[in-house]
């Protein structure tokens, strides 16, 4: 499929497949509509001076909107930026002139922020916007309609589809290169100012047809997700469902409970929910146990493998795998089989996907290591991201003269090359000189049966530099203290990973679908530091006492 565009794809299932399509809570869209109405929109888009090239951004919960809006962008070889709902206004502000938006299609609901973002926009001329902030931004559009100054009301926007003959976006589409870029998203932000990743659409469309076949995805199967349309893992559903010529489920804005009844109602049969953020609280919804989830039969999740184990055991009959990815290899570069021992899924995310390569290599000089040895991760194929938007140096540094991407993750591979993340090369702490992997507590304090969701961190410390620290989300109805966790570890591991802190959370600071560590980190040092804190504790326990 290295000669198809997104839009081709799209017709193609409009035309072989009318009775799937995609479902959000907000309504059901086949795909033969999905594709009369993208090219209705494309019009429209096109009535208000989007060409090819152009960025197209997104501010939008997850509905059926923020499908067609991409889709429509697409058509006609403008570039859609969707913007994490999240953001506050400062962010927002960035990333509006980052991405040198030209359009902005949002609701009512996100008005204020903007307006607060972006300066002058409550007193411009709707579609003829002059912002110092954002200078190329010309229109915002309220979709729901609002009359909010400064703004397209939706109505007017989808109204100018009349002005532009339907031959201009049949004629746009045709000329489409499929190694042009079709999406640009961003990264998280969890580490560094997110950085705009430009994908084209053979990077999308070979990534939906390589995920499609390691699933083994049929015609009947209803493939679920609750990761936003803001993220990698939504797009990457989207196109294995067109690619696998089956349904997409879409839980829109995340609730455990309605993500529950959507898998029981609509029959899901491949449910992509990734992150145990996500995951844990359906399994400890209260209507779980009572939850029809017959239909399910396969499960895509990360985790450490005492987790990924823990989770399998909570619904046996769906498979359960793993994989691994970022934005920068449009989500999935290595997955899991399902034809994989249990052990092998739990502990293991895979080898690449057909369309992939990968290496483990040491970190310093490059060099390949052997199976068994921890390295760094790096990639590259077809669904690697073309560069990094306005960052050509960060973008040379990270990817090499042969097209190898530097990951910045450590992972190890078996003899059968199968590839397990061990942690961030940036989340390894130094205490006192001992390497610890954040991921590796992680994994060992989430066997304690009241640990919920597990995040360490690093804590300044006069005496080691930096120790240990457990933020942990308990389970529902679950107790636990600081100590009962910490002697836990002791004599289980060794000493110098023990967490010498443990703070207990209800919610998580997010940039969407993870953790944003540094607030815990800065949260945790500034309670320090008002407190006088300057060396931890010793260990003190029943069982043991160390420095």
């Amino acid at each position: 499929m290295l000669d198809m565009t997104v839009p081709d794809l799209l017709d193609r299932r409009a035309a072989d497949t009318p009775d799937q399509g995609v479902a959000f809570p907000d309504g059901r869209c086949s795909y033969p509509e999905l594709a009369a109405q993208t090219r209705r929109l494309a019009q429209a888009l096109w009535a208000q001076g989007v060409r090819p090239g152009d960025s197209v951004g997104v501010l939008l919960h997850g509905g059926l909107d923020s499908v067609r809006m991409w889709l429509a962008a697409a058509r006609i070889g403008a570039v859609t930026v969707p913007v994490n709902v999240r953001l506050k206004a400062l962010e927002v502000a960035y990333l509006v002139e980052n991405a040198e938006l030209r359009i902005l299609l949002t609701t009512s609901e996100f008005v204020a922020l903007l307006t607060e973002a972006l300066p002058g926009l409550d007193t411009g001329h709707p579609g003829r916007l002059r912002l110092a902030a954002a200078p190329q931004l010309h229109t915002v559009v309220t979709l729901d309609g609002s009359t909010a100054a400064g703004c397209l009301p939706g109505a007017e926007f989808e109204g100018g589809a009349a002005s532009v003959p339907a031959e201009r976006v049949s004629a746009a589409q045709e000329s489409l290169d499929p190694a042009d870029a079709v999406v640009m998203l961003y990264t998280s932000g969890t580490t560094s100012r997110p950085r705009g990743c430009l994908h084209s659409h053979t990077s999308l469309v070979e990534e939906g047809g390589a995920v499609a076949e390691r699933l083994g995805l049929r015609p009947d199967d209803r493939f679920w997700t609750p990761l936003p349309m803001f993220h990698c893992g939504g797009f990457d559903v989207a196109m294995a469902a067109l690619a696998g010529r089956c349904g997409m489920v879409h839980v829109g804005t995340f609730d455990a409970g309605r993500a529950l009844r959507q898998l029981v109602e609509q029959r899901c049969t491949v449910g992509f929910p990734a992150f145990e953020t996500i995951w844990l609280p359906v399994l400890d919804h209260p209507g779980f146990d009572a939850a029809d989830l017959s239909a399910l039969r396969l499960v895509i999740n990360v985790g450490s493998p005492e987790r990924m184990r823990s989770m399998q055991a909570r619904l046996p009959h769906a498979v359960q795998l793993s994989c691994l990815g970022m934005t920068e290899s449009c989500g999935f570069c290595c997955m899991g089989s399902p034809d994989d021992p249990a052990e092998v899924r739990a502990t293991t995310s895979g080898v690449p996907l057909r369309h992939m390569q990968a290496r483990v290599v040491d970190p310093e000089t490059g060099a390949d290591v052997p199976a068994g040895t921890p390295g760094e991760f790096r990639f590259r194929g077809v669904s690697r991201m073309l560069r990094y938007h306005r960052d050509t140096e960060v973008t040379a540094h990270r990817i090499d003269a042969d097209g190898w991407f530097a990951s910045g993750d450590q992972v190890v591979a078996d003899d059968a090359g199968r590839l397990r993340f061990l942690a961030r090369l940036s989340d390894i702490l130094k205490v006192g000189g001992e390497n610890v992997a954040a991921a590796e507590l992680e994994g060992f304090l989430s066997e304690h049966p009241a640990a919920g969701i597990v995040q360490v961190v690093g804590a300044p410390d006069a005496r080691y530099s930096e120790v240990p620290a457990a933020f942990v989300q308990l389970r529902p109805g679950a107790s636990a203290t600081e100590q009962e966790l910490i002697d836990f570890c002791v004599g289980r591991i060794a000493t110098y990973k023990v967490p010498r802190y443990v703070r207990f959370v209800d919610e998580w600071p997010m940039s969407g679908t993870k953790v944003q560590k540094f607030r815990l980190r800065r949260l945790l040092t500034d309670e320090l530091a008002a407190r006088g804190v300057t060396e931890a504790p010793k260990i003190e326990s029943g069982r043991a006492a160390a420095g």
